[in-house]
């Protein structure tokens, strides 16, 4: 799912394009694509653009009149940039939105339909999206810890859920807590001050070093490369390869559909974390530490 950085590259580069632009047209591939029926979604076209926001994980398009359409990509939906005249559609392709300079194209792959489109009048209608969470680049340490205190989970949970933290997900919490030297499973209720000082500057510092990445990489052009797996991550999507750090092979925890990478060395004092479904199976058979393993 795209992320605090991935969302800010495609704020930034949306608001370059449909600024003070009026949307002309709207088609939708799929009814399933929205939410809402009030009001419907044919009263933004003419509609200028007044601004492009970040609300969490969600993308925000300002209107004229008040009105917002919110756009969250889920797990595998996709924003794309086409010239004017291009042609549109496409079997992935669920909205497409059109300005006199271009298209604005929602895409989603796979066959599970996640991606959501909003059409709402009001920031009180808008304020419903927000969930919450502290926005860290806007926060000082005091604010962070208070959060960071206000539940007890574990530290990747708690980075993660957005009544919490606002934007921050499954791979760029691994990539924090590594930089942070902590492990993903200690409970908050247990970090001391020093280490919640190092997991601010880890999340402030991930944060920007990844937006400022992105944008360099995406230059002038539209974000086309927006993934949860990149060859620069330290850890994330990493399993079995050398840790950037100490070379030791990254490990994995599994669940659902997600999972925790991290380095054992570097972040939990050298001990393998039980991964629920092998650990049950291999049992005494589980080895406790990477130099087991």
């Amino acid at each position: 799912m795209p992320e605090l950085p991935d969302i800010t590259v495609y704020v930034e580069a949306i608001a370059k394009r449909v600024l003070g632009e009026p949307i002309e047209a709207v088609r939708l591939a799929t009814p399933f694509l929205l939410r809402t029926v009030d009001p419907p979604l044919e009263t933004i076209i003419g509609k200028r653009v007044t601004g492009v926001e970040r609300v969490g994980k969600r993308i925000v398009l300002a209107l004229d009149d008040d009105l917002f359409v919110v756009i969250h990509l889920m797990i595998a939906g996709r924003l794309h940039w086409k010239d004017r005249g291009a042609k549109s559609g496409g079997r992935n392709e669920l909205a497409a939105f059109a300005f006199p300079n271009g298209m604005l194209t929602l895409t989603e792959a796979g066959t599970t339909r996640r991606a959501s489109l909003h059409v709402v009048r009001g920031r009180s209608a808008l304020a419903q999206f927000g969930r919450g969470g502290l926005e860290v680049l806007d926060a000082t340490l005091d604010d962070f810890a208070t959060r960071l205190r206000s539940e007890i989970h574990t530290v990747k949970r708690a980075l993660t859920d957005p009544r919490l933290f606002s934007g921050i997900g499954n791979a760029y919490s691994d990539e924090i807590l590594h930089l942070a030297r902590l492990s993903p499973v200690k409970l908050t209720g247990r970090l001391t001050d020093d280490e919640i000082m190092r997991l601010f500057d880890a999340t402030r510092s991930t944060l920007v070093a990844w937006t400022d990445r992105l944008r360099d990489e995406a230059g002038a052009d539209f974000p086309e490369k927006v993934t949860a797996f990149r060859p620069e991550m330290a850890v994330h999507g990493r399993y079995g390869q050398p840790c950037p750090v100490c070379g030791t092979p990254i490990q994995r925890i599994r669940y659902a559909d997600n999972e925790t990478n991290y380095c054992a060395r570097c972040q939990t004092d050298g001990k393998l974390l039980a991964d629920r479904a092998l650990s049950r199976l291999l049992k005494q058979d589980w080895p406790r530490s990477i130099d087991e393993l």
